[in-house]
C-alpha cells in the first residue's frame, strides 16, 4: 500500500464523521416558544354588543294584594277590579285592586277598619268582584243594600226566619247563609250550595245563574227571581 492510502483514506472518515456529526445537529429536538395570549377581556370589548343578549325584557311588577296601583289606572283594565270602600275606615273612596283580592285586601287598602268597630258580621275572607261596595259598620237600611257591611250591615234588609222573604231584592253576592235562608224554599244546605257557587265562580253576574246551582229548578228559580239580585 502506498504510503498516501492511510492518510487519503483518514480524510475520508474525518469528512464522514463530520458530515454525519452536522446531519444529527440540524435535526435535533429544539424548544419553541409558545405564543402570548390574547387577553380575552380586551377582545370582548372590541365586539360589538349583541342584541338579542342585552336586550331582555323587564318583568311586569304586580301589585301586592291590597296595594292600589299608580294613580290614571283603569278599573277595566285586565286583572283588576274596582270596588268602593265606605264607611268606618281611615281612607274611604274608590280601590282599584287586583283581580282576586278578597274584602281583607279592600279594607287595608282603605287604611283600615277604625279603632271600636264592630266587624263580626263582616266576612273578610270573601272574594271581592269588580263594581261591588265594601260598607263598614253602617246602619242597615236600603242605603248599603247590596254591600259587603260591617258592625251591623248586612246585604238587604231581610225578614223573619220562615216568612216570605226579605222586604228588599237580596244580594246574591253579599248575602250570609243566614240571609239566603230567609229565602222562600232556601234552607241551610241550599244556602251553602248558592255560597260555594259564588266562590268557585267569583260571585252572581247575573240573577239566572241561580239555574246553575244545585237543588234550585224552574219553579224555585222563579219564586227566587222577583227577591234576589246579584
Amino acid at each position: 500500500m502506498a504510503p498516501r492510502t492511510p492518510v487519503v483514506l483518514g480524510l475520508v472518515l474525518l469528512a464522514a464523521v463530520a458530515v454525519a456529526t452536522l446531519h444529527f445537529w440540524s435535526v435535533r429536538p429544539q424548544a419553541v416558544r409558545a405564543p402570548d395570549p390574547v387577553a380575552d377581556e380586551a377582545a370582548a370589548s372590541a365586539l360589538p354588543p349583541d342584541p338579542l343578549r342585552t336586550s331582555v325584557p323587564d318583568p311586569v311588577p304586580r301589585p301586592a294584594a291590597g296595594e292600589p296601583p299608580a294613580a290614571g289606572g283603569s278599573g277595566n283594565r285586565i286583572g283588576q277590579i274596582v270596588v268602593d270602600v265606605s264607611g268606618k275606615v281611615h281612607r274611604p273612596g274608590v280601590r282599584r285592586l287586583p283581580a282576586g283580592s278578597r274584602v281583607a285586601d279592600a279594607l287595608e287598602a282603605a287604611g283600615g277598619v277604625r279603632a271600636g268597630t264592630d266587624v263580626t258580621g263582616l266576612n273578610r275572607a270573601r272574594l271581592l268582584v269588580d263594581g261591588e261596595q265594601v260598607a263598614v259598620g253602617l246602619p242597615p237600611g236600603p242605603s248599603v243594600t247590596g254591600t259587603t257591611g260591617g258592625g251591623g250591615v248586612g246585604a238587604g234588609p231581610a225578614g223573619p226566619p220562615g216568612g216570605a222573604g226579605p222586604s228588599a231584592p237580596l244580594s246574591l253576592n253579599t248575602a250570609t247563609a243566614e240571609q239566603l235562608e230567609t229565602l222562600p224554599g232556601v234552607g241551610p244546605v241550599l244556602a251553602q250550595h248558592m255560597i260555594d257557587y259564588r266562590t268557585e265562580n267569583n260571585g252572581f253576574r247575573s240573577v239566572d245563574e241561580l239555574r246553575q246551582v244545585d237543588g234550585i229548578g224552574d219553579r224555585r228559580f222563579a219564586d227566587l227571581q222577583p227577591l234576589v239580585r246579584p
